[in-house]
């Protein structure tokens, strides 16, 4: 190696040194200042599937931050790194990686099989092509781990600030299925954000809670999206894009989700806030002697708003005094 490739690659491998530090950081402040919201509006309720997505992508996030920020800054100290540490570190970070997108992107198929009123045809679209992303991605990880330590043979007995920052191969594939099938999902909400438009401009343009989660759905669906793209981009190499880790990619991922996540379930506690007191007293009672005066019961309440798991299709919650949807 001459010595301008060998100055390459030492700054190469101190960007990710440095560059994974602010994606803790970010995933940190955002904790801290969304901490309130989580114990309000997550904390609170009961056991569902939609509180253990939330808690789960909250806090693998953070692990897998802290296990990145970890590994980069170990992996500087002398005599640790070797070929065998520095191609299985490779498939290690890889796989974390990928546990945190599977899991966004089955919140995101939830919440389109909320959109699709409870379609099973989307469902099962939706999961045959999301099980197809996994093996693609597989079968990439495996093929490149399995030819990365004669990659790196040359690269690992250099004096270099961690295992080498090479990518080669077909390394650029890795996370391609994974960004074909969030377009996919991100064409899904598309496509029904017009539909939904569409009726809302023959009927009168009248603000709902279907109207606000859609509108959330499209910015998040988008996000995340780009972000893979731009991660892909990273790894290709020849954009000019330096290699900067996981981290601030794994930050993203997992405040977005969360900050969806949070931001549905306020919209729907603020519904639910907002159709209690429009409604006669009459209506809060429990299976009252006199009933409910708008024809509404708590049982019917129930029946809207009984699941806390954040992906019920809320396209037709009764409005006040019955009057619709709201």
């Amino acid at each position: 190696m001459s010595p301008i490739d060998f100055v390459k690659l030492y700054k190469g491998s101190l960007v990710p040194l440095y560059g994974c530090l602010p994606g803790l950081t970010w995933i940190l402040h955002d904790y801290f200042i969304t901490l309130e919201d989580e114990v309000r509006y997550i904390w609170s309720q009961k056991p569902s599937l939609g509180k253990f997505m939330f808690l789960w992508i909250r806090y693998y996030s953070i692990a897998l931050l802290i296990f990145d920020v970890t590994q980069i800054h170990l992996f500087t100290r002398p005599g640790i790194t070797s070929e065998t540490v520095c191609v299985a570190m490779d498939s290690i970070i890889r796989i974390v990686g990928a546990i945190s997108l599977w899991s966004v992107e089955i919140i995101m198929q939830l919440r389109i099989y909320a959109l699709f009123k409870s379609s099973k045809k989307v469902a099962f679209i939706n999961f045959v092509l999301f099980l197809g992303s996994i093996a693609g991605f597989l079968w990439v990880l495996i093929f490149n781990a399995v030819r990365r330590k004669a990659i790196i043979k040359d690269a690992v007995r250099l004096p270099l600030p961690g295992c080498p920052s090479i990518h080669v191969g077909i390394e650029w594939i890795q996370w391609i299925p994974a960004t074909v099938f969030e377009a996919v999902l991100f064409c899904w909400a598309l496509y029904k954000t017009g539909e939904t438009a569409a009726i809302r401009a023959r009927v009168g343009d009248r603000v709902s809670l279907y109207s606000l989660l859609l509108r959330d759905n499209i910015f998040y669906f988008f996000a995340v999206t780009c972000l893979l793209i731009f991660n892909n981009l990273m790894v290709v190499g020849s954009t000019g894009i330096p290699w900067f880790s996981y981290s601030p990619f794994h930050a993203a991922i997992g405040i977005l989700t969360t900050r969806m996540l949070l931001n549905l379930s306020k919209a729907i506690l603020s519904d639910k806030n907002q159709y209690l007191q429009s409604s006669p007293l009459e209506t809060l009672a429990f299976h009252g002697a006199a009933g409910p005066a708008s024809g509404y019961s708590s049982q019917t309440y129930s029946t809207y708003y009984g699941s806390s798991s954040g992906f019920r299709d809320t396209s037709k919650l009764p409005g006040p005094s019955g009057r619709g949807p709201v």
